[in-house]
């Protein structure tokens, strides 16, 4: 059981919604604790992040346009795993749509949950070293509208706390990473 699992018992399903790329349930459950109640919850099929690093030791970062929040935010390159899919095929194949690179060495920096309190969503954090330019990047996906953004760590590190628009997997994967970046 990934990070620590322990269900609950399901006592009643009562909604159940199949979106595009999440599910959303409304459940009567028996906690660990012995509570019932009716819970809430995006079921999604997890996440792969690249926080990936030139030659020359700069971020490559996109600043998409977010339908949720209504405006654009920074974010290290990111996609939903297909079924069946391994994260590191993932993040492989998102880091060349959205940004138009390629890695050549991989590390696992970890995976974390997002937004427990309300989705079961897993992100895959991974540092992307030795890129190359592609000289054809794939096509990006219809509705992305992205913007490639290159930043020191430090540049990173100073939008974060100066309260740059910037999403809770990037600050995360970006202080996981840290320690490699110099």
């Amino acid at each position: 059981m990934p990070l620590g699992r322990e269900l609950p018992q399901l006592l009643k399903q009562r909604l159940f919604y199949k979106g595009r790329k999440f599910d959303f349930e409304v459940n009567r459950l028996r906690l660990p604790n012995k509570a019932e109640g009716e819970w809430e919850c995006i079921r999604h099929p997890g996440g792969a992040l690249a926080v990936p690093v030139t030659p020359e030791g700069k971020l490559v970062l996109v600043r998409q346009y977010r339908f949720a929040v209504q405006g654009r935010i920074l974010e290290f390159p990111a996609g939903t795993l297909e079924p069946t899919e391994e994260p590191l095929e993932t993040v492989k194949r998102e880091i060349e749509e959205e940004t138009g690179y390629s890695a050549q060495k991989w590390d696992k920096l970890g995976e974390f949950f997002l937004a427990p309190g309300y989705s079961d969503e897993i992100i895959y954090a991974f540092l992307a070293r030795d890129l190359e330019k592609l000289d054809t990047p794939p096509k990006q996906d219809d509705d992305e509208d992205i913007e490639t953004v290159l930043l020191t760590p430090e540049e990173m590190e100073r939008a974060i706390l100066e309260g740059e628009p910037i999403d809770a997997k990037s600050i995360t994967s970006f202080f996981l990473a840290r320690p490699f970046l110099v």
